[in-house]
């Protein structure tokens, strides 16, 4: 495959950025999207170019880290993480478009990466349960139904992308937020928890910068986890009562 790649260069946060195209060729479509970018980054040192700094890590799916906003969608074409993406989703002699998150929140730190350290501080804001050290119990000692198990499961399942930050016109971070107040919320650990954690983790939400939810459920269509939107609604609802126990 012959590509036409356009990719946003930056220096620092505090220079100007712009886009740069590159052509690349003999690519195959078995290729992830992310070996891709490698390729091109090795024809740049030969070069004597500064090679294109982007995030990544695990290259499996679970770490969130390659955040990359490809031909206007977060992670690219498909409901998936940009490391699992392949250029089979792409035909010979395409222009791909390629830019960092787009964020108050998110600021750029160079090229295509951002700081997303904002929902770190939020997860340290409230996103743990306060219990006692001791032994490991058993795991039928505190009965959870099945249902509820599988909802706070599937909430954990998000890896903090912030693919819902991009994909949202807002720039809201309520999909991340919400999946971490469910995941610890749905348990019997972290009930005890409940009022006092969604107020602490919704005030750092707003402090740091996120715009505000207006359910459009662009952050949801986009998500590579597939977080439900109903845990919007289910944080809005422990906010609300948590307004009324204090």
């Amino acid at each position: 495959m012959k590509l036409t790649l356009k990719i946003w260069r930056q220096k620092s946060a505090g220079t100007q950025g712009k886009f740069i195209k590159y052509e690349i060729d003999n690519i195959s479509e078995d290729t992830s999207f992310l070996e891709m970018l490698d390729q091109l980054n090795v024809e740049l040192e030969e070069k004597g170019e500064e090679p294109v700094h982007f995030d990544h890590d695990c290259r499996e799916g679970i770490c969130g880290t390659c955040s990359l906003y490809i031909n206007g969608h977060p992670h690219g074409p498909h409901q998936t993480t940009t490391c699992q993406l392949h250029m089979r989703s792409f035909k010979d002699g395409d222009t791909i478009t390629i830019e960092p998150w787009r964020a108050k929140a998110f600021p750029i730190i160079k090229d295509l990466v951002v700081d997303r350290s904002a929902f770190d501080r939020i997860i340290q804001s409230g996103g743990y349960i306060s219990v006692n050290t001791g032994g490991t119990p058993d795991a039928n000692e505190i009965p959870i139904p099945k249902d509820v198990a599988s909802e706070a499961m599937d909430a954990a399942s998000c890896i903090g992308c912030g693919a819902c930050v991009a994909a949202c016109k807002n720039a809201s971070a309520m999909l991340f937020v919400s999946a971490k107040v469910a995941h610890l919320g749905k348990l019997p650990q972290g009930e005890v928890e409940r009022h006092a954690r969604v107020q602490r983790m919704v005030a750092q939400m707003d402090e740091e910068g996120f715009g505000a939810c207006t359910n459009t459920g662009a952050c949801a269509a986009e998500c590579p986890k597939e977080i439900s939107l109903t845990n919007i609604a289910l944080m809005n609802r422990h906010y609300f009562n948590a307004s009324f126990s204090h």
